[in-house]
């Protein structure tokens, strides 16, 4: 790990995992695959723009990319509603992984939301049952799924494309069943103690690590991943190659198995 950053508290990291300047999915995307062809639409409502998604092209290995994607600027952000997710938005990603499937890519999530988005029109929608199914299908997917956090993990927006054969955060990135600012409100009935609440919760990526939840953490560069953006672009290629090549050495039935197990034992933690 780098040593500056080991230092900081789980808030200082909740506060650098939230930064506006750090790298988004998009970036992510574009500078990491070869080639990259977006699609857009659920098929039964509409376009969430808090996910991009499609196809493209690493390093000779055809794959489906998808990420939750935040805002540069507060336009931007109002575009892509803060990275909220729809449940069109989880709806267009389960048909991109039901489409890799069929054609056997392998599937790259990078997760960053504050959570799902709560309002009268995504509860109308079938918010509950759009994430729902997320986590049903994607644990029968028979291809390999790789999930990163880049940034915020937050609680069941999160989750729905976190049901991945191997999972990695960024140093820095943070992943949770609610926010601190929620934790706290329940908890203490006091969201002022956010920071309190960060640090019980267990959401950094070392916790995560040491408790068997994640797979691995890849380290940033001294003062977070928007500090040295070519430097993480090739640190995660490199990661995501990795864990490809062990991944698709195995056939449908042990991936499938490897994947149960897995959850199985994280269920136990």
């Amino acid at each position: 790990m780098n040593e500056n950053n080991n230092n900081l508290t789980a808030w200082e990291k909740v506060q650098l995992a939230r930064l506006s300047e750090r790298p988004n999915a998009d970036e992510y995307i574009y500078n990491i695959l070869d080639d990259f062809l977006e699609f857009h639409g659920d098929r039964y409502y509409g376009d969430d723009k808090s996910i991009i998604g499609g196809i493209g092209v690493i390093d000779g290995i055809n794959v489906t990319v998808i990420g939750q994607l935040k805002g540069k600027t507060l336009e931007e952000n109002i575009t892509r509603n803060f990275g909220m997710t729809m449940p069109e938005g989880y709806r267009k990603s389960l048909r991109l992984i039901k489409q890799a499937e069929k054609f056997n890519r392998p599937v790259i999530c990078f997760v960053d939301t504050p959570g799902a988005y709560c309002g009268v029109d995504a509860e109308e929608r079938g918010q509950g049952e759009a994430i729902a199914r997320n986590l049903i299908e994607l644990m029968d997917i028979s291809v390999p799924i790789v999930s990163i956090v880049i940034g915020e993990g937050g609680s069941g927006g999160a989750l729905a494309l976190s049901i991945a054969d191997r999972i990695l955060m960024l140093e820095n990135a943070v992943y949770s069943i609610i926010s601190p600012e929620g934790f706290a409100s329940i908890l203490w009935k006091d969201n002022t103690k956010a920071e309190k609440a960060a640090e019980v919760m267990k959401i950094t990526a070392d916790d995560l690590y040491g408790l068997g939840i994640i797979d691995d953490v890849i380290e940033e560069p001294a003062g977070g991943a928007h500090c040295a953006k070519e430097y993480i672009f090739k640190e995660i290629k490199v990661r995501i190659l990795q864990e490809l090549k062990e991944l698709l050495s195995l056939d449908k039935e042990e991936l499938l198995q490897k994947r149960y197990s897995k959850y199985r034992a994280i269920g136990k933690v």
